[in-house]
């Protein structure tokens, strides 16, 4: 089989920057630039227009930093995101929004191409897992987390609105009740069940975990957020009409300025 190409972007706000990346992948034969940006809202239009595979992000940017941009992509973030930055301190955050790699200026060649061999192998991952799901009928694949692949598996009682969630690593299948779940967020292609301290990453979009979850339970807050209506125990409502909810674990999650009059119908609420 021939090898994959991976359409990728640059994203930074200095030419030299730009151009040092976009030498070093020229000899990658497994990924294609395709575009680039040097500012935030550039970057968030030419990844809409483009949808490549793989976003080589800067940190610090004009308009909107590499954070903002990935917040205002929601859903169209690409399956891979590399964050190049001359800061660290902005490491624990870029692997809490699921960055494949955080590479600091000044990088040389070895770390580079490390940093890109990770990223082709877990775009590869997915697409394998990709076609393995549509090879089974009705099976939802779990990328490589921790070095182990698995997968998402409804059970059937009742239909298409099952009470457990099963989650299968390799011959291991995790069994969650859906009241076990706390809330759900998009992350590109996949979802995060987040379950108390433990949370699960499912190649699943969140249009079609939302078909399969309780509708008594979630609801739909956000267009990258379902919260599980019990745990909801504050709500924050800004003037402009944005806000968010806060869940009895402390979590603060936001609300789409469309989403209150559903939200507060969900929870029943009587006003005093």
């Amino acid at each position: 089989m021939a090898e994959a190409v991976f359409r990728a972007a640059i994203v930074d706000d200095e030419p030299a920057a730009r151009e040092a990346i976009a030498t070093l992948l020229r000899g990658d034969s497994s990924i294609t630039v395709v575009a680039e940006a040097s500012n935030g809202n550039e970057a968030v239009a030419v990844i809409r227009r483009e949808r490549p595979d793989l976003v080589f992000l800067d940190v610090q940017m004009p308009d909107l930093d590499g954070f903002q941009v990935l917040e205002a992509l929601a859903e169209d973030v690409p399956r891979g995101v590399v964050f190049v930055t001359a800061h660290d301190e902005h490491a624990l955050r870029a692997f809490d929004v699921h960055a494949l790699d955080y590479l600091l200026k000044p990088f040389g060649k070895a770390r580079f191409k490390a940093s890109v061999t990770r990223a082709v192998e877990r775009l590869l991952a997915h697409e394998a897992l990709s076609q393995q799901r549509a090879r089974a009928a009705g099976a939802t694949a779990l990328p490589p987390d921790s070095g182990t692949a698995g997968e998402l598996a409804a059970a059937s009682e009742p239909a298409d609105r099952p009470r457990r969630i099963g989650i299968r690593h390799g011959t291991k299948t995790t069994i969650l009740a859906h009241d076990a779940i706390d809330w759900v967020e998009a992350c590109g292609d996949y979802v995060r069940l987040h379950c108390g301290d433990v949370s699960h990453l499912v190649s699943e979009s969140m249009n079609n975990l939302e078909k399969r979850l309780d509708s008594t339970l979630f609801l739909r807050v956000h267009r990258s957020i379902l919260v599980h209506l019990r745990r909801v125990q504050e709500l924050h409502r800004d003037g402009d009409g944005s806000g968010a909810v806060v869940l009895e674990s402390g979590i603060r999650l936001r609300v789409a300025r469309g989403r209150w009059d559903a939200l507060e119908a969900a929870l029943g609420l009587t006003r005093f």
